[in-house]
Parts: C-alpha cells; sequence; structure tokens
C-alpha cells in the first residue's frame, strides 16, 4: 500500500509553520523536508523517524519499524501527537544537515 497524497499533505500540515515544509517523492513513497533538511520518512502511510541519539528520549517507548525492505530500524511517528510531532521536528532539524548537490 502506497501513502496517499491527503496522507503526505496532514503529515506536512501537522509540521506546521515554523519550517520551510516540502515534500519529495521518493522509491514510491515520500520524504519530509524541513528548511529543505530531510526530517521525516512516510511510507505506508506511517511516518518513520531515524533513530538518532538526539531524539531517543523522546521516543524511548515507541515502536520501531522498517520503512522498506533492507532499511534499518526507525521510530515510528504518532502523526496525532502534536507536541511530539513538533519537539521531534525541531530536534531532527537542528541537528540534520542540508544534503550536498550531487554533480550530475
Amino acid at each position: 500500500m502506497a501513502t496517499s497524497e491527503e496522507f503526505i499533505k496532514e503529515v506536512c500540515a501537522r509540521i506546521g509553520p515554523l519550517y520551510d515544509v516540502r515534500y519529495k517523492k521518493m522509491f514510491g513513497e515520500y520524504m519530509v523536508y524541513a528548511n529543505e533538511k530531510p526530517v521525516l520518512l512516510v511510507c505506508d502511510n506511517c511516518v518513520f523517524v531515524k533513530i538518532l541519539p538526539e531524539v531517543e528520549h523522546l521516543f524511548a517507548h515507541a515502536q520501531t519499524g522498517v520503512p522498506y525492505k533492507g532499511a534499518k530500524d526507525h521510530y515510528i511517528l504518532d502523526i496525532q501527537n502534536g507536541a511530539l510531532v513538533q519537539e521531534a521536528v525541531a530536534v531532527l532539524e537542528r541537528v540534520t544537515p542540508v544534503p550536498k548537490k550531487r554533480k550530475k
């Protein structure tokens, strides 16, 4: 099951006006960017957060899952928990570098 356009738009709306938010379709699913930094992976209408020491305290009791075959475990973000979403994105935006442009 692929992620619906409605769901990805809801995820971006929940991140809110604090960031320049956009999403990009990748491998049939989506990457969500905040201020041009990749912060969330959305696959099968489920939001995944890379397991990093900086967000460990936020996801101490969260489920983990694999967003796609061959990927490492990620935290599963409850998109309905607005406070958690805002705090997680704030940390991820701060610690995630802007990707370098690839030469063609």
